[in-house]
């Protein structure tokens, strides 16, 4: 062994370090390329950068100005714009920043930053799939809809005694696990828009799956997000493997219906600051509830249903000895 030591020791004492050649010239930048990575840090974007149009239309002016101009171009929703310049106009009283945007050779002009911000987005399908599920009328519409839908059909569930992810469950974990991530996953995407807004816009412009070349917080959501597409598929092949098709369709909406709820309440509570205890509590009350229908030791002789104890079957009222 210390012959071992004097070995690594020897190693590390002739390992050789590479001196760079000294380039003097490497932040020798122009005022204009400084502006530009000074912008880019704070607003996330710059030259070159690619829009697609969400609104109706977009005013494209001739020259950045904050008088009333006349003469300009619209371009419409779907039209694919690049940042072609951007200047800060300081007498403008409404947004000092314009950019100019082209779509091509011969349809280009400028327009206000805020206008571009709420007119577009970028040009990339996390991002439109971000700004979607971001728009806050929407967000609070879709929710009430789901909650009532979800709650009525979640009544009709049980009085029919359909089998139900945490209250008449199947033999398999999926289905609870993935109700869990999507509690999780609601809480994590709550708090990086809570504590890290900066880290969350700089995300909305430059989006990644790869959890691992993102910050530590992003990278723990995309890697659930990612665990909630494979335990999905397992949760769906488990699912068809225990119930026939009509009971299985009956469960998969009835999962479709807690996950719905959960990424809902969660996302809210967080926002408050309760989400984090809803969320401990709300992990035990799952496990418990999978750990006792997994105490289920016997199963009716006519319809093979799990029971806990012999005697009349709730589900067929088949007497089992």
């Amino acid at each position: 062994m210390r012959h071992l030591y004097i070995i690594i020791a020897v190693i590390l004492l002739a390992s050789c370090y590479n001196h760079a050649e000294p380039t003097s010239d490497a932040w020798n930048l122009t005022d204009r390329q400084i502006d530009s990575i000074s912008f880019y840090t704070t607003h996330h974007y710059t030259q070159n950068f690619n829009f697609v149009v969400r609104a109706d239309s977009i005013a494209l002016y001739e020259y950045p100005s904050d008088e009333e101009q006349v003469n300009y171009i619209n371009v419409v929703a779907g039209d694919r714009l690049v940042v072609a310049d951007i200047e800060k106009v300081e007498t403008d009283t409404v947004d000092t920043v314009w950019v100019k945007l082209a779509h091509d050779q011969e349809i280009q002009g400028w327009t206000r930053e805020i206008t571009l911000l709420e007119g577009a987005a970028p040009d990339d399908p996390i991002s439109q799939f971000i700004d979607i599920f971001s728009d806050v009328h929407l967000l609070f519409f879709l929710s009430f809809i789901v909650v009532v839908a979800a709650a009525y059909g979640l009544r009709k569930l049980l009085k029919r005694r359909a089998m139900i992810v945490h209250f008449n469950d199947i033999d398999s974990p999926f289905p609870f696990i993935l109700a869990i991530l999507v509690a999780m996953s609601a809480t994590l995407y709550a708090s990086v828009q809570l504590f890290c807004p900066e880290t969350w816009r700089h995300f909305y412009y430059h989006p990644s799956m790869n959890p691992f070349v993102l910050p530590p917080l992003l990278g723990l959501l995309v890697s659930i997000v990612w665990a909630i597409i494979v335990i999905l598929i397992a949760s769906l092949d488990d699912i068809f493997r225990h119930l026939r098709f009509g009971e299985a369709v009956l469960y998969i909406l009835g999962l479709g219906a807690i996950c719905a709820i959960n990424y809902i309440i969660f996302s809210l509570l967080t926002l408050y600051y309760v989400g984090y205890p809803c969320l401990v509590a709300y992990i035990v009350f799952a496990v418990y509830r999978y750990t006792k229908l997994a105490s289920l030791p016997y199963l009716c002789g006519n319809c093979g249903k799990k029971l806990r104890t012999k005697g009349k079957c709730p589900f067929c009222g088949t007497e089992n000895e």
